[in-house]
């Protein structure tokens, strides 16, 4: 890859973290980009309406043009079409967040949600389109539960375990804390997590499996004062008849089965 391809690349995977945009000498300073490179690319950027300036001089932020790239993509995939149905239904009967995320050889990528509806209380909703961490996330645990133990832990070091002080209080911090976690998730067939991606919030998480093999990951999440360990027991039988649901009908998607290189 050309070094201006990367660095590139890297503007525009860095610029997604700050949706508020970062000024030009940050974002050479925190990529280790020589400073005039660093404007020569966002001016390239900037021409082809990848980024703009926030101001005159100002902030450089992303355009929507790569959320459209996305969204058109997932479109034409077919994913969209094909999990509807099903997660709005799992939506409907837990009254939580539900999500879909996809593995995508050594990544796992938030792809598609449904929110039950809910009249009032905490509405827990992150952003779509984003990598989940591995170490922290019910989607992480339940796709790294389908995996050999060095596998798991080879794909989470090279994500790495991210800052504590960014996640919830229960989160694992070291390869030890986190066989706990996979080994408790393989006995149940199921991930469980409460107050580990976020503070007072709770998970859980089932793969999806096609041929035997993890292809995409469906979640449960909502705040932990509703989303009790007896909550997320009554709900799981309706998680992996879902899960069991999607696998099947996969096919049909071009998005699935792009499973991790190098599966242990």
């Amino acid at each position: 890859m050309g070094i201006a391809l990367e660095r590139g690349l890297a503007v525009l995977e860095h610029l997604i973290q700050h949706p508020q945009g970062l000024p030009l000498s940050l974002i050479a300073a925190e990529l280790d980009i020589p400073l005039s490179a660093c404007h020569r690319l966002l001016a390239d950027l900037q021409r082809y309406g990848y980024v703009r300036q926030a101001r005159k001089q100002g902030d450089y932020v992303l355009t929507t043009k790569v959320v459209s790239m996305g969204l058109g993509f997932l479109s034409s995939a077919g994913i969209v079409d094909i999990a509807e149905p099903l997660l709005e239904r799992l939506a409907q009967t837990s009254g939580e967040l539900v999500r879909l995320s996809i593995v995508d050889e050594d990544r796992l990528t938030w792809v598609a949600k449904s929110q039950g509806m809910r009249q009032t209380g905490l509405r827990y909703d992150p952003d779509m389109g984003m990598d989940a961490r591995l170490s922290c996330t019910a989607s992480g645990h339940a796709w790294l539960m389908t995996l050999s133990d060095e596998r798991a832990f080879e794909l989470v070091s090279r994500q790495g375990f991210g800052k504590p002080a960014e996640y919830g209080p229960k989160a694992p911090t070291t390869i030890k804390a986190l066989v706990g976690f996979l080994h408790a998730a393989r006995v149940r067939g199921y991930a469980v997590i409460d107050e580990v991606f976020a503070p007072g919030m709770a998970a859980i998480a089932a793969p999806v499996f096609r041929r035997q093999e993890a292809i995409g990951v469906i979640s449960i999440a909502g705040p932990s004062t509703r989303f009790s360990a007896a909550r997320a027991r009554e709900l799981a039988p309706a998680l992996l008849a879902a899960a069991a649901e999607l696998g099947p009908i996969s096919n049909a998607s071009s998005l699935f089965g792009r499973p991790a290189l190098g599966k242990g």
